[in-house]
């Protein structure tokens, strides 16, 4: 039987490789469209990862920490161009890229218990130690995205920065379904979901990719500026 495990990682690979290509030749050169670059270019190395680990079978610990330490800076990338386009600038918000060092060190002085347990078409299982305190650094700057995004709905007065909020929260809401089935699973004592969430998100992830690409492409200047 052939082998189609990951196969959808190398499919949606492709396509953000082409969304980068896009962004960089027609997107204003600013700040905001190159954290976008940048957060697409973290989404694309990590579904090209998987796509290693699940269809070419090199699922070794290495690989599995390359891929977490890869989707760790996706959290303070999303909060760092909500809160300083919508909000304000805050320079101090650049300590928000010295969190996922903690995960960086740590996992690499315990490399052995990353674990890609099984794999699908769709998502990979991961085994990997300090989970909880994983998922409150994943999924909190998340929350606080979309918390400042509703908030800009609501007090925001430029009307294509509106647009752009209410664009960018649907992907987040899109983003986060698995997160909330993962969680409502879990609830009724069916927690397997949890430990292959990292995966299905950055699938889902795909949607915000394609909202960040239209916000980066008609982004002419900065709600600041």
């Amino acid at each position: 039987m052939d082998n189609w495990n990951g196969i959808v990682s190398l499919l949606i690979a492709c396509i953000e490789l082409v969304l980068i290509i896009n962004v960089l030749i027609f997107a204003e050169k600013n700040r905001f469209n190159k954290i976008t670059v940048i957060f697409l270019i973290v989404l694309m190395i990590y579904q090209v990862l998987e796509f290693v680990m699940c269809h070419l079978n090199y699922s070794s610990s290495f690989l599995a920490y390359i891929a977490f330490i890869d989707i760790s800076f996706l959290p303070p990338l999303d909060l760092y161009l909500v809160y300083t386009f919508f909000i304000r600038g805050n320079i101090n918000l650049r300590y928000l890229f010295v969190l996922p060092f903690f995960f960086i060190i740590y996992y690499a002085l315990v490399l052995n218990s990353f674990e890609v347990a099984s794999c699908t078409v769709f998502y990979a299982v991961y085994h990997y130690p300090l989970g909880t305190l994983y998922g409150v650094y994943y999924y909190l700057p998340i929350v606080i995205s979309v918390f400042f995004l509703i908030y800009y709905l609501r007090k925001g007065t430029v009307q294509k920065n509106i647009l752009f909020a209410g664009l960018l929260l649907i992907g987040h809401v899109i983003m986060v379904i698995p997160v909330l089935f993962a969680f409502l699973l879990a609830a009724l004592r069916m927690p397997g979901m949890l430990n292959s969430v990292e995966s299905i998100m950055c699938k889902f992830a795909f949607s915000y990719a394609i909202c960040l690409t239209f916000f980066a492409l008609n982004n002419k200047e900065s709600l600041n500026e």
